[in-house]
């Protein structure tokens, strides 16, 4: 077979890379996604590559895919109508939470509502003690009972999550059983079976948001295979994981919460892969689409992983690439609210009926219509002439907002566009301080249809060292997905001291990890796969409240090496908070396994270098920094290795807009990265 086909669609724009592996060359596209018709831009995007470079797709040996759909409707809370099973007694865990207020320097700061109300969580008569001894088994009434109250209250769906089933998923399972025996019209996510962890909060809301998403989901992939199968393409598609590796589609459908950052994990696991090819040691990955925000870390070309990821108003607690994820995007829409104040987001127009200046039925302005006012955008056909942006329209779309609020157009334009860029500034100030980093030794690597248009402004913000733009920033995310490795996580809660008496556990634990792992892998995708596997733990000092990943070796693990170990955690903890305690006796929580196997990878062909000046197409006004600025328009297709740009310009191309403020310059580097920094003082 001879082509690879990546494709990341997200709720404006659906993204083709496809690597022709004789030629070594990556053709590009973007199509208008179909949220309305799922698998619809597959067919339409794949119709384009055949009729205008004879990509056929029976020769197709590789698909994959990944889609914003699970974590866009966490963000906007558009998911299915929950109920949820619960230990009796213990029936607050999500009102509960963590007793934490979003942000504690704000007064007025108040928890979002649970995605389950606490009118549609029952009670299960059934106890496990912290061992997984089975202590009751669950009374059959009661569920019978809460069955009936899940029914009644119109749910689509069950949460199973019972107190300590991280031991012992018995009881789960039971409920389960008769759920699918009563109700098997309810689709039913047990905790247990989705991520086995210890915490009850964190074990039910990673459970939530799985059958949250999960009809969508499976309603989403469903429609996706038979567009695939009616286009002939043979192998069966996989889909980009939360963790940036790639799964089938039956584990995808069982554990769709793996694949709720889905197509945020392609656009950083294409960032890495770029880092890594362009030599950028230091990098965060700015993917903005028409939904989302998203930043992570990536160092030496490897993507910082985490747990706990903040989902719009959750958190959720699977393996996963650590990002931050903001409800601030492309399409974003701008509204005023009771107190006459103008707010941006989180809610988003998506591709219908999309930005207004895409003519396509918006009607409210966006964060997109903010830059075609401001004259940032909107000077030739975007999405690979998928729209043509109108800039009157607009215009007009923002006036009732201007008027409302006593200024002018552009004003309140940029106004929207600096509340966009005030959103992304706080999660992102958050995960530099999380992980310890300064923002000035970091480059932006900027992508996703807005990423570009929007990505200086932030850096610029936030003090970055620079902005990088690829070659082919809109569609770097669906790279991502065609370069992505197999990977899955496993997960075993010990819960010991780390003395000899583990010791034996600790070997047998690590090596039915290894045995899962390994029975996965060639159950899921064939024996003679290659893979490496990689041991974590999450560990901490005796006393403290919360673990921290330490990366162990094998050998440690076999031969209970306790000095070993305990000198990783005490390494791990000194990098994170500046300080350790070598005499202190150390927890290990739970033991972690990763296997992991490799994808080919591209080689990145480098640019021509310039031999004549820049041309510019022409000159046009934008409205930048509160006043009207002569701006140069250039295409990026007539830009060179070793090509010099002042700000402020714009740099046009078929999948984004790149806009340069005033103070800031570009150089084009050998690869055909644009390299934007702010000029010396």
């Amino acid at each position: 077979m001879r082509y690879r086909v990546g494709v990341d669609i997200g709720g404006s724009f659906t993204d083709f890379a496809v690597l022709d592996q004789q030629t070594n060359q990556i053709h590009t596209l973007k199509v208008l996604s179909r949220p309305d018709q799922p698998g619809s831009e597959i067919v339409t995007g794949l119709a384009q590559f055949q009729q205008h470079q004879g990509i056929d797709p029976a020769e197709i040996g590789y698909f994959t895919h990944g889609t914003t759909v699970g974590i866009n409707a966490v963000i906007q809370r558009r998911g299915v109508r929950l109920a949820l099973f619960a230990t009796e007694g213990f029936c607050d865990v999500l009102e509960l939470a963590r007793l934490k207020i979003p942000h504690i320097h704000d007064l007025f700061s108040r928890r979002p509502a649970p995605l389950i109300t606490r009118d549609r969580v029952f009670a299960i008569r059934e106890r496990s003690d912290a061992h997984g001894n089975v202590l009751q088994p669950p009374d059959r009434q009661s569920v019978l009972d809460a069955i009936a109250q899940a029914r009644a209250a119109g749910c689509q769906g069950i949460v199973v999550s019972l107190l300590h089933s991280y031991r012992n998923r018995h009881n789960e399972a039971a409920v389960k059983a008769i759920i699918d025996e009563v109700a098997p019209e309810l689709l039913t996510s047990c905790s247990a079976d989705i991520w086995p962890i210890i915490r009850e909060y964190e074990r039910t809301i990673t459970a939530t948001i799985n059958a949250y998403v999960q009809p969508m989901v499976i309603h989403y992939l469903e429609s996706f295979e038979q567009a695939l199968h009616r286009l002939g393409v043979k192998p069966p598609p996989r889909i980009t994981k939360s963790n940036g590796g790639v799964m089938g589609v039956d584990q995808a459908k069982r554990e769709c919460v793996q694949m709720v950052l889905s197509g945020t994990a392609s656009g950083v696991i294409g960032a890495s892969y770029l880092a890594s090819a362009c030599g950028f040691d230091k990098i965060l990955s700015l993917d903005i689409g028409g939904t989302s925000a998203d930043v992570a870390v990536i160092i030496d070309g490897k993507v910082a992983q985490g747990n706990g990821e903040i989902i719009g108003d959750f958190p959720i607690f699977i393996p996963s690439v650590a990002v931050t994820s903001v409800g601030q995007g492309g399409g974003s829409l701008a509204w005023i609210d009771g107190q006459g104040v103008l707010q941006m987001g989180p809610d988003s127009a998506g591709s219908l009926p999309g930005p207004v200046c895409f003519r396509r039925g918006g009607t409210q302005p966006t964060a997109t219509d903010a830059f075609a006012a401001c004259g940032m955008m909107g000077h030739g056909a975007l999405g690979y002439n998928a729209v043509t942006v109108d800039v009157d329209a607009a215009c007009a779309a923002w006036q009732p907002l201007a008027d409302a609020l006593g200024v002018t157009v552009q004003e309140t334009a940029e106004t929207a566009i600096q509340l966009a860029i005030s959103s992304m500034y706080s999660d992102t100030s958050g995960l530099l301080s999380r992980f310890g980093l300064d923002p000035r030794e970091f480059w932006f690597l900027a992508f996703g249809g807005a990423g570009p248009m929007m990505g200086c402004f932030l850096a610029r913000e936030l003090n970055m060292k620079g902005v990088i733009v690829p070659p082919t920033p809109g569609v770097l995310s669906a790279l991502g997905g065609l370069v992505a490795d197999i990977r899955n996580d496993f997960i075993r809660t010990l819960y010991g001291d780390l003395t000899p008496a583990l010791a034996d556990t600790l070997a047998s634990e690590a090596e039915a990890l290894q045995q899962r792992a390994c029975g996965w892998l060639a159950q899921e995708h064939g024996s003679d796969m290659p893979y490496s596997l990689q041991f974590s733990a999450d560990m901490r000092y005796r006393g403290q409240s919360f673990e921290i990943d330490v990366p162990l070796e094998a050998n440690w693990l076999a031969q209970a090496d306790f000095t070993a170990l305990h000198d990783a955690f005490d390494r791990q903890h000194q990098q994170l908070f500046g300080h350790c305690d070598p005499q202190a006796p150390v927890q290990l929580i739970n033991l972690r396994l990763v296997i992991a196997s490799p994808t080919p990878k591209p080689v990145i062909n480098p640019l021509a270098p310039a031999t004549e000046p820049v041309p510019v197409l022409k000159q046009t006004s934008a409205w930048i920094d509160g006043g009207w600025h002569q701006v140069d328009l250039v295409l990026r297709s007539a830009l060179r290795a070793g090509h010099q740009l002042s700000g402020p310009v714009i740099i046009a191309q078929d999948d984004c807009t790149t806009c340069v403020p005033p103070g800031m310059g570009v150089t084009v580097d050998s690869f055909g990265n644009l390299l934007i920094t702010a000029n010396e003082a």
